[in-house]
């Protein structure tokens, strides 16, 4: 029997004020809309999170400070930002130690889109949704605070708002995505959050997600159904578990895990990130069955996106366009005709950036600046940050001999949508 995955997608639920209670902290929308038995979506929450230390965001505040020693913490630089991780001696805490020093390190991410939908009499109507989810601190540069969550979480923004400890609400740009492994790292400007804030936040702390046993303690933090940060406990329940959608192992844990917890981080019996939570199993006989992201595997992709540019989007005409017209390869179309996961080109637009550089129909593009897109959705919203007449690269597949594909950067220019 196949198994379902629930995502709680952003923005498909009913997202109206009457569909909720007045006086919640949050509204969340979310709807499963995986292909298949597979749903994205706003999903996991697990406690504190993967962990970059910075140097000014706590200004002397230690992270650990119950039932941990300070000196269990060594520091990495990672470009700009210093990355906390622990050593060997850290103590072991109780959950309520833990929590209170992993939830500063938590927040709330709340998506805001715009949908186009069908009216009652067939006509075309925006509507705008709000979804909620969760992420962790872990680090900053000179003028930003960083933040992991999952790729769904923040797909399809018109705006992203984060939500601190102290109830604070700062609006966040996108910085990097990963779509693949379902990543993304968000920034917050540092003076926009109050001094206030800053005392009471903190960085978490990354522990090492290859040293964890099955059945060993596990926790989660998160954001569950927008509501607010709450704690759920359980142990890890396997290893090295895989399912459609996304390109990595995973942690199984039967901590609970609840829409709206998307991002958020699962961890040890130390306090430390193990893992970032992002699908569940969905089943009417299935129970206590939920996934995370391993952290020390994510680590690579995690310090590449918060190293990336910020990203601001572009007004609508002035978007470019890398003129093409493109097919989504699933992760099933690839299996069965043995193609790269991306976007297929069925046709090159006669003049534009894609066949000014070379690209033929045929090829399948599979990452933009480094970002890596599956579908024609990702692709286009990665091209909202670009002006007409930038020039960005495409990671393309190019087919070969005997049905091989062969990845080569392309420099495109893109044009704009009259050309």
């Amino acid at each position: 029997m196949d198994h379902q995955y629930t995502y709680y997608t952003p923005g498909q639920e009913p997202n109206t004020q009457d569909d909720r209670n007045q006086g919640r902290p949050h509204k969340r929308a979310g709807v499963p809309k995986w292909m298949k038995t597979v749903c994205f979506g706003l999903i996991f929450g697990v406690t504190a999170s993967a962990a970059f230390q910075t140097s000014n965001l706590v200004a002397e505040k230690a992270f650990g400070t119950g039932g941990r020693e300070q000196d269990a913490k060594k520091t990495e630089v990672v470009g700009n930002t210093k990355l906390t991780t622990s050593s060997d001696s850290a103590v072991e805490s109780n959950v309520a130690d833990i929590t209170k020093n992993t939830m500063p390190s938590v927040v709330s991410i709340t998506n805001m889109s715009v949908q186009q939908v069908q009216s009652f009499f067939g006509g075309i109507q925006e509507r705008e949704s709000e979804s909620a989810g969760s992420g962790i601190i872990i680090g900053q540069n000179d003028t930003e605070l960083l933040i992991v969550t999952n790729n769904h979480v923040v797909e399809g923004c018109d705006t992203l708002t984060v939500s601190f400890i102290d109830k604070e609400s700062v609006e966040a740009n996108v910085k990097g995505t990963d779509a693949n492994r379902d990543l993304a790292v968000v920034a917050v400007e540092l003076e926009k959050i109050k001094d206030s804030t800053r005392d009471e936040i903190a960085v978490a702390t990354l522990g090492d997600s290859e040293q964890i046993q099955v059945g060993e303690e596990a926790i989660a933090i998160g954001n569950a159904l927008g509501y607010g940060q709450s704690v759920t406990r359980g142990i890890i329940s396997a290893t090295d578990r895989t399912i459609d959608g996304i390109d990595s192992s995973l942690i199984q844990t039967d901590a609970a895990i609840n829409p709206g917890n998307s991002g958020g981080a699962l961890l040890n019996a130390k306090g430390e990130v193990i893992g970032i939570n992002t699908a569940k199993a969905a089943m009417d006989a299935v129970e206590g069955m939920g996934y995370a992201i391993p952290i020390t595997e994510a680590r690579e992709t995690i310090e590449g996106l918060m190293n990336q540019e910020t990203k601001t989007k572009v007004a609508e005409d002035e978007r470019g366009y890398i003129g093409i017209e493109g097919v989504d390869v699933s992760q099933d179309t690839s299996k069965m005709y043995n193609m790269p996961i991306g976007v297929y080109i069925s046709n090159v637009t006669r003049g534009g950036g894609a066949a000014r550089a070379g690209i033929t129909k045929g090829s399948v593009i599979t990452a933009l600046n480094g970002t890596a897109v599956n579908s024609m959705a990702a692709l286009q919203e990665q091209l909202q940050y670009y002006r007409a007449g930038e020039t960005v690269t495409l990671t393309v597949e190019m087919p070969a001999n005997n049905g091989e594909y062969k990845s080569q950067d392309v420099e495109v220019t893109l044009g704009s949508a009259s050309k």
